[in-house]
Order: structure tokens, then C-alpha cells, then sequence
């Protein structure tokens, strides 16, 4: 079995992230996608909702979806590198190969990255191409690592987490209902998320295990 890994913030998660994973999993890149948010324990992501509210909204999200799961192994209370979580699937799914996701963004510069030529060498990574972004020079950058590198036929929509924080902020919410999950979009608006209050109640979370 092909598991391609997607890590991010998903802050909130937005349809562009299931439709990336889905559409994987359509043209056979894949035949499962795990999603991973990142932890809350870095000193330059100072504006994550919480562990618990993001699970629980990629829950709602990708609920009824078969091919599609999620994993709690980056909410730990230390920064969890890239590298990390690659080698805890690959330990836990010896005998399937592992890819992991990745916007062309990141690609840039991901030798910077905590043992970024690690993951080059070690891994394939499944090319998410953004409309504005260049590939062959990334290409040319990481020609030494071509076999691990496999460029999707995916694009990535311009569409971004930040967008939905920042309508939210100034309340329109009504601009960004279509790109959430209904059940998403409920949740956010049933608990006041990222809107300008200093006090949030949530109304029910996902039990953790």
C-alpha cells in the first residue's frame, strides 16, 4: 500500500486540503492519506488554535471518508520534526511505502529543514504544484534526489487558512462558508473561533485517546 502523509497547521482545515488527498488518492498516487497537524510547541506558530479544537475539526472533515485518516502523533508536548514522522509510519507500516505530501513552497526550502536531505534521500514526496510558484527550478535545486521526487498533477488552489482567520476576523463569515466542511464551518461559528475574543468555550470536543 502507497500512504501519502499530509502535515500542516490546518488551522482551520479547508476543502482545498481533502480534495488535495482525495484527488491523490483518484489518480493513484496513493491509496490512503493520513492527515498530521502540527503541534502547538513552536515559538514561530504563535497562533494555532489549540490541539483538541484542530483534531476535532479534521475529524468533522474527513468523516465517512474511507481512504482518508487522521493521527495525533505531532500533538506532543515538544516540536515534532518532519523527519520524526516520517520514520514513526514507516516503523508502524513497515511493509508499505510512505510519501509524504508536499506544497511547492515547502519544497523550497525543505534542505533547510531538520535533516531536510534525510528526507530527500530516504523518502518520496508527492509535488503539490502552486499556480504561482516555478518548479524546474526547484527541479534543477534537487536533481540529485529526482527518483524520490514526484510531481503531481494536483495544483493547489489559491485558497489558504490564513484567508478564512482573517474574513472571519472581520465578520464575513459568509465569504468563506463554501470552502469548509458544513460540519466545519458549524463548529467554527457554534464556538467563536478566530474571531477578535479574548474568551472561547467550546461546545463539545473529539475524546481523545
Amino acid at each position: 500500500m502507497k500512504i501519502g502523509i499530509f502535515g500542516g497547521s490546518f488551522n482551520p482545515p479547508h476543502k482545498m486540503h481533502k480534495n488535495i488527498a482525495k484527488e491523490l488518492i483518484k489518480h493513484g498516487y496513493v491509496d490512503k492519506v493520513i492527515f498530521v497537524p502540527t503541534g502547538t510547541k513552536y515559538e514561530y506558530k504563535n497562533n494555532l488554535e489549540s490541539n483538541n479544537t484542530r483534531y476535532t475539526m479534521l475529524t468533522l472533515m474527513i468523516e465517512h471518508e474511507k481512504d482518508l485518516s487522521l493521527s495525533k502523533y505531532e500533538l506532543q508536548d515538544r516540536p515534532v520534526y518532519t523527519y520524526e514522522t516520517l520514520d514513526h509510519f514507516k516503523r508502524k507500516y513497515p511493509e508499505d511505502d510512505i510519501y509524504f505530501i508536499c506544497g511547492t513552497d515547502n519544497l523550497s526550502y525543505i534542505d533547510q529543514w531538520k535533516r531536510g536531505d534525510y528526507i530527500l534521500k530516504n523518502y518520496k514526496i508527492l509535488v503539490i504544484k502552486r499556480t504561482t510558484d516555478e518548479l524546474e527550478p526547484l527541479l534543477e535545486k534537487y536533481k540529485n534526489y529526482q527518483k524520490n521526487i514526484i510531481v503531481t498533477s494536483i495544483k493547489e488552489e489559491t485558497l489558504s487558512s490564513t484567508y478564512i482567520r482573517e474574513e472571519i476576523k472581520k465578520k464575513k463569515q459568509g465569504n468563506i462558508k463554501k470552502y469548509l466542511d458544513k460540519k466545519v464551518y458549524q463548529y467554527i461559528r457554534e464556538n467563536h473561533l478566530y474571531e477578535e475574543k479574548t474568551e472561547r468555550k467550546c461546545f463539545y470536543a473529539v475524546k481523545s485517546y
